[in-house]
């Protein structure tokens, strides 16, 4: 089969060289057994001690709310009485109590909730912040099979499921436990007859309850996952929105989100329908137990075994005592959609990156040269799935050599770019610079000796100095400005509205794409590598344009060592050195000038080339 390179620029349509292939399945992250606790644990950590704190003030809060029915009862039983007798004191002694113990509730009410809303925030401050950071860690193969969307959704929507849970359910948990508690203690002090029969309806509530949460917890689950698809397929569509409006892609795209909609609102809509089952069998068995409870009641009071006081007591206590199961549905709701939600973050943040940092990290000797030597030995490279792009080969490229690595789409020169750069690691072998293997030097040494330019030429929003100064954010303006001179970029920078302070917006929307190639290759120039990569770096390039950086680029590249991977021919003419690919093995090495001269592929490439031109 004979290599073809097409002499023009790459269609856009055209897919990106030797990309991994796209998992069958990209949901979930598998999660390690305990790393969901793991991670609760190491964010409530550092905030046990205001923890414990806001525990002793909710406990005193609680006892103070849930003396209001006793104190009805002495009231009714000993303080109406008195003041039959014309002494008043007992009841002004009741109705003291009564007000004192509503504003101390109060009081501790609210300091309750200043306390856990800081602990709250604070926690999902650091939660965010490790989400950002871990993804920023994750090595590149993660990022082409697991969607930004989803990664978007883990920050996004799973957080804020947290914070439901953290601002309101632990809450309204606290306070449903501890009214329990203390009820049922009051309620035994009372009548120890009544209590019990009052505490006979915990059992079926408890099953309610089991049933509930095991019910819900696959619905919760389901909800996680389609609210993330949600978010992947919109992402997707408005990053996409040109291909989407030229292809005429809007009935497709409406009818597949309708998909993911439709899913999403069916388990809510399941979610909601067990909340109300449960709500609806909770509080059937409350009011059902209320009435056996006062009926009860009404026989002992009768017969004088208990109080009339007691029984209004029992009553209202009864009352506080099942009025929270709507409370304790909207807390296990909260409970099981954020559990799902720790389930998807604790797995997004269990999962190490492939490309790991040294254990005893290493620095490059130094150089007396600007360049440095590129050794692949042995080295070769297939995906998870078991591909293998590169079969094992050996590659010497001497310090200050510019080689140029030409080939078919999908012949693996991305593959070596990325090998090379560390963006992955060679699953066979080892890639050394000046003879340190790659694995051993830190991600900040490396990435001061090796920079890649891509085809993308990627751009953040900000200023086009900000954007240059990425590849040293020391560098000074004028170094800046220098950088952007030497590639050739500043005449046309000069030109926009605010100079080199003019916003670029996002991706760099507002210059075309030529024009961020220019200052991805100045942001390179000022980085001042020993190796650069060029990745199809001249792809988005006009004629005028890719004359106007190859002149550039022979004083950017002198004395460094540089691999050009070349689609257009045109780009290997600065070349000291030509590799030809072929199915991930190199089947032509030599100069430009010895392979136009010979009778290989890259001839027959150049020849196609040149008659093109004419």
């Amino acid at each position: 089969m004979t290599t073809t390179i097409e002499p023009d620029e790459k269609s856009a349509a055209e897919p990106e060289d030797d990309l991994p292939p796209p998992p069958a399945d990209e949901e979930d992250i598998p999660v390690p057994p305990g790393a969901p606790r793991a991670l609760l644990r190491a964010l409530l950590g550092p905030h046990r001690t205001r923890i414990t704190i806001a525990m002793v003030v909710i406990l005193v809060q609680q006892a103070a709310l849930q003396s209001g029915p006793l104190l009805v009862a002495i009231a009714m039983d000993r303080g109406i009485p008195a003041l039959r007798d014309h002494d008043a004191g007992p009841l002004i002694a009741v109705i003291s109590a009564y007000l004192s113990f509503a504003l101390l509730s109060t009081v501790l009410q609210w300091t309750f909730i200043k306390i856990s809303a800081r602990i709250n925030q604070d926690i999902l401050l650091e939660l965010r912040g490790r989400i950002f950071r871990h993804a920023q860690r994750l090595s590149l193969d993660f990022h082409e099979r697991y969607t930004s969307g989803r990664i978007i959704s883990r920050a996004t929507s799973d957080v804020d499921a947290l914070r439901e849970l953290l601002s309101e359910g632990l809450q309204e948990l606290l306070t449903v436990f501890l009214s329990v508690c203390y009820i049922s203690v009051l309620l035994l002090v009372m009548d120890w007859r009544l209590g019990l029969v009052s505490l006979g309806s915990f059992v079926p509530l408890f099953l309610i309850a089991r049933s509930f949460r095991r019910r819900s917890r696959l619905v919760y689950r389901r909800s996680r996952t389609s609210a993330a698809s949600l978010i992947v397929r919109f992402t997707e569509t408005m990053n996409g929105i040109r291909p989407v409006k030229a292809f005429r892609r809007e009935r497709a795209n409406d009818a597949a989100f309708g998909v993911v909609n439709r899913q999403s609102a069916t388990a809510m809509a399941d979610g909601l329908l067990e909340i109300a089952r449960y709500v609806g069998l909770s509080r059937t068995t409350a009011n059902v137990w209320t009435a056996g409870v006062v009926l009860l009641g009404a026989f002992l009071v009768t017969d004088g075994a208990v109080e009339l006081g007691v029984l209004t007591g029992f009553v209202l206590y009864l009352r506080r005592l099942y009025d929270p199961i709507d409370q304790l549905a909207m807390f296990l709701n909260s409970y099981q959609s954020a559990a799902a939600a720790l389930e998807k973050i604790a797995g997004l943040l269990a999962h190490e990156p492939t490309v790991a940092e040294p254990a005893e990290p290493k620095g490059l000797p130094k150089s007396l040269t600007k360049g440095r030597e590129v050794h692949f030995e042995k080295a070769r490279f297939g995906y998870r799935t078991g591909k293998e792009v590169l079969p094992a080969f050996d590659l010497v490229l001497p310090a200050g050599q510019t080689v140029a690595v030409v080939g078919a789409t999908g012949a693996g020169k991305s593959t070596v770019a990325k090998l090379l750069a560390r963006f992955y690691d060679p699953t066979g072998g080892r890639i050394s610079l000046d003879g340190i293997d790659l694995r051993d030097l830190a991600t900040p040494e490396l990435r001061r000796g090796v920079v890649m330019v891509t085809q993308e030429s990627f751009l953040f929003s900000g200023t086009v100095a900000e954007n240059i100064a990425l590849g040293r954010p020391g560098a000074t303006r004028e170094e800046v400005e220098e950088a952007a001179r030497a590639i050739g970029a500043h005449e046309f920078v000069a030109a926009l509205p605010e100079g080199f302070d003019t916003d670029v917006r996002k991706r760099g929307g507002r210059i075309s794409a030529g024009q961020r190639q220019l200052v991805a290759f100045a942001r390179a120039l000022l980085a001042d590598p020993a190796v650069l990569i060029l990745d199809e770096a001249t792809s988005s390039l006009d004629v005028p344009g890719e004359q106007a950086v190859q002149r550039a680029m022979r004083t950017v590249l002198a004395g460094r060592t540089a691999v050009i991977i070349a689609h257009r021919l045109s780009t290997v003419e600065i070349a000291d050195r030509v590799l030809v690919m072929d199915q991930g093995r190199i089947v032509e090495d030599g100069t430009p000038e010895e392979l136009i001269a010979g009778s290989g592929r890259f001839a027959e490439l150049h020849q196609a080339w040149r008659d093109s031109l004419v």
